[in-house]
């Protein structure tokens, strides 16, 4: 996945941009990025690797350094982003959010008439430079813009900062991201996540529509196309990664999952499906709210039999050896014993979809005296992998376990 977030104001926009982008951390691990103009520096942009450490230890020497009233932030589980771009429409800096699933064909036709690209280790093309090919073959950013989000199959949200010092923010065609704009004294904001912005001091202003396109100046924002009137908002936001403070449409992350956790119970009820449990309790993290709206429905005591441990292992690092790599992932989970031992547990986890996280939490839990373990997932059975938004990391359909269940 990834998220980005930009700000525009009377003032720098540099710190904003630094704390708002910080605030997308959930959503990727691999790359983080920022870009800023300036009327006498013009366009500036860093690149960092965040793979082992947070997003705000590697650009804190970038406060100092980058200058602007404009600036774009971005976190980043793919290419490395955002790019800076000299084109017949301008120099802008562009980051993007979603897949290209026809980036091949997409690039053929670019190459067949006369295009280039810039090729990164191994030859793979940057997918913002993708991105940016198709809008810079057109006469403006409005008529680009939908350009390559017709072109793509897949999902494309973009925001772009122009060397005039605006932002230009557009929700992928058919809004399975969310993009919103928050407003503050002395400018404005475009963001991914809409928390980020509020801890920030803006206010919601509005929240973009499929297709939508704006521009944001630091004195208001324009219209430059409208919303489609097709939704496919992706469910995955309220269930797995959107953050618990996060609204997206106007629901909560938090209260649609503990509604969740409710109905679960709700349904077990009726079916008498309880299985005398001593406690209820969520895979962390996003597991955890159900689990409450379920233990606050059935009156079942929630609890929390097993700790993630973060402070050290909370990034994604892990030996090249394998049998280190089993060790780290157990080292990560610290079990709660009075709270297993000789006891009926029910977990709720977000969702199943390989099945490799429920077999080890569930071994885990049996091989520290638990006497049962039933569970529970928020989402419905898993068939098909997403071809929207990449932050799925099965490779095909048969890696999904329902999916390869059902066909066994």
């Amino acid at each position: 996945m990834g998220g980005f977030f930009g700000s525009v104001k009377k003032q720098s926009a540099i710190f904003d941009v630094f704390l708002g982008t910080d605030y997308h951390s959930h959503l990727g691990t691999k790359r983080g990025g920022m870009a800023a103009y300036d009327k006498e520096m013009g366009l500036q942009r860093e690149i960092h690797n965040i793979e082992n450490s947070p997003f705000r230890t590697k650009f804190e020497k970038t406060l100092s350094e980058m200058k602007g009233n404009a600036a774009i932030g971005c976190i980043s589980d793919t290419d490395p982003q955002p790019l800076l771009m000299v084109s017949k429409l301008g120099k802008y800096a562009i980051c993007t959010i979603g897949i290209i699933n026809n980036a091949s064909q997409v690039m053929g036709e670019i190459l067949s008439h006369g295009g280039y690209f810039d090729a990164m280790t191994g030859s793979k093309v940057n997918s913002n430079e993708i991105i940016a090919a198709l809008i810079n073959s057109k006469d403006n950013y409005v008529e680009g813009i939908r350009y390559a989000q017709e072109r793509t199959e897949g999902t494309v949200s973009i925001l772009l900062l122009t060397d005039k010092g605006t932002l230009i923010a557009a929700r992928d065609r058919l809004g399975r991201l969310p993009v919103l704009i928050g407003k503050s004294e002395d400018g404005y904001c475009v963001s991914f996540e809409s928390f980020a912005y509020k801890k920030l001091g803006y206010s919601d202003e509005r929240e973009l529509g499929p297709g939508e396109i704006v521009e944001v100046s630091a004195d208001g924002i324009t219209q430059l196309a409208p919303a489609g009137d097709k939704m496919r908002i992706c469910a995955f936001l309220w269930s797995y990664y959107g953050y618990p403070t996060s609204t997206y449409e106007g629901v909560n992350v938090e209260v649609m999952r503990c509604k969740n956790g409710a109905i679960f119970a709700e349904n077990d009820a009726k079916s008498r499906d309880l299985h005398d449990v001593d406690y209820v309790g969520g895979v962390p993290d996003s597991g955890t709210p159900h689990a409450i709206g379920y233990s606050n429905a059935s009156k079942i005591p929630f609890a929390r039999p097993y700790i993630k441990y973060t402070p050290t292992w909370s990034r994604s690092f892990m030996p090249v050896n394998q049998t280190e790599r089993n060790k780290v992932a157990k080292m990560k989970l610290i079990p709660v014993h009075e709270f297993i031992e000789g006891k009926n547990l029910l977990l709720v986890d977000d969702s199943i979809v390989r099945g490799t996280q429920l077999k080890e939490t569930v071994e885990f839990l049996y091989s520290h005296g638990a006497k049962s373990v039933h569970m529970r997932s928020a989402c419905p059975p898993i068939m098909y992998g997403c071809k929207y938004l990449n932050f799925s990391r099965s490779t095909g359909d048969m890696d999904l376990i329902t999916r390869r269940t059902m066909m066994e």
